[in-house]
């Protein structure tokens, strides 16, 4: 029987406010779990924490560098091996998911659902050559959907680490249960997604990545506290629909690469600003002025993630709220990922900065967060005006909208 009561809430989670509820959710957590499956005995359990990205907006896909961290909002399994090939796994509210290990290809009717990124990660992990076997799992999230956190990348690396610490003694790397979950998100569920929400998920604490070599992706833990330093991090969700936007996502990338192909290149990583600049004129008639603004951004936010490393690690925290502050710009007026073109009467983050920009102190600052167009804002706002702060967006955004979160140290774990 699972002994919750020897959990260190407080270690995960970062604040006394976030460990007081933990140990309610995790019994009901327990509660469900018997319920789900009334012939199995919960064993184990497991922790994958959303993510939040710090630095290098839409740079992850060029191979470019980025800054990320772990947070202290996640998804939570109950766990008990079974002695059979199958895989059944309740999520709270998206129902029950069964699959065999026997049957681990791609299916065309299973993209964008829960079944896809079990399967698929199950067999990304079946062809890294690690032990597999059958489970049963009930797992919550409060990593929510649409808020910017990287629900669908937490829930990868939990279902990698269950297998992780179920049959493999939690020997499997967490850069390969991270690349595991993006094959997942690409082949199986069908969305062409970077490597950055999975890292920050499965490494843990604030990493500084380099994806130059995506098989081998550089990773380096940055020390800094910031609740020492005497700042929060807040992301605003600001309730913008996400319908009708694929193809705005989409066309990030898309006009990236289309500039490094005109330069010769597959992705914009080998790009630099003079590369541009020399062929300007030929890349303006080729791809538009945007993809070109685009590019610039790319060049220079890749570059502006390590200097936001370098000043950390350095305790600069003046010279990373400046980069912080620069990135947003370049995100608003270059990378464009801040409203639709196709209703400019609709901009909730337009509107979300610009509460931001005059609620928030010279020495605080907000920025647009993850995909853009219709998500969250992130600031990073003293510790004594978190929540005059937070009450100017719920004040806007509703009740809830904005959540005052910490930087946890742990990626995938096992908890018990």
């Amino acid at each position: 029987m699972l002994d919750l009561s020897v959990i260190k809430y407080k270690d995960i989670y970062c604040t006394d406010e976030s460990a007081a509820i933990q140990k309610d959710r995790y019994e009901k957590a327990v509660s469900e779990f018997t319920k789900a499956f009334s012939g199995s005995e919960p064993e184990a359990v497991f922790s994958a924490p959303g993510r939040t990205e710090v630095g290098g907006n839409h740079t992850d896909h060029q191979h470019g560098e980025v800054l990320a961290a772990s947070i202290n909002k996640d998804a939570i399994a109950i766990v008990a091996k079974r002695d059979d090939e199958n895989i059944n796994v309740l999520a709270d509210g998206f129902g029950m998911t069964n699959i065999s290990l026997s049957d681990l290809g791609i299916r065309e009717e299973e993209k964008c659902s829960t079944a896809s990124l079990i399967r698929g990660v199950v067999a990304g992990l079946k062809n890294g050559g690690y032990t597999l076997g059958g489970f049963d799992a009930y797992i919550t999230s409060d990593v929510l959907i649409g808020a910017g956190l990287s629900s669908s990348a937490a829930f990868e690396t939990l279902i990698g680490t269950i297998v992780s610490g179920l049959f493999n003694d939690m020997n499997i790397d967490p850069v390969e249960i991270a690349k595991t979950g993006q094959y997942a998100e690409n082949e199986y569920f069908g969305k062409p997604c970077g490597l950055m929400d999975q890292m920050a998920c499965s490494v843990g604490s604030l990493v500084h990545i380099d994806f130059e070599n995506p098989d081998e992706p550089v990773v380096e833990k940055i020390d800094f506290d910031f609740t020492k330093a005497g700042y929060v991090l807040c992301i605003t969700d600001t309730k913008g629909s996400h319908a009708d936007l694929t193809d705005e996502y989409a066309a990030v990338p898309a006009e990236m690469k289309k500039i490094a192909s005109l330069l010769g290149h597959d992705v914009l990583r080998p790009v630099d600003f003079e590369d541009i600049i020399d062929n300007i004129g030929m890349l303006r008639e080729n791809a538009g002025d945007r993809a070109v603004l685009r590019a610039i951004h790319f060049v220079n936010e890749s570059l502006r993630a390590q200097d936001e490393s370098e000043a950390l690690s350095d305790g600069n925290l003046k010279e990373f709220l400046n980069l912080v502050k620069q990135s947003g710009d370049s995100s608003f007026k270059y990378l464009q990922n801040v409203y639709t073109n196709k209703d400019v009467t609709v901009q909730n983050i337009s509107l979300a900065l610009a509460v931001s920009d005059t609620v928030l102190g010279p020495d605080e600052v907000a920025r647009v967060h993850g995909g853009g167009f219709a998500g969250t804002i992130q600031a990073f706002v003293k510790k004594e005006n978190a929540n005059r702060y937070r009450k100017y967006m719920d004040k806007v955004f509703g009740e809830g909208s904005c959540e005052i979160l910490s930087i946890r140290k742990y990626g995938g774990i096992r908890v018990l």
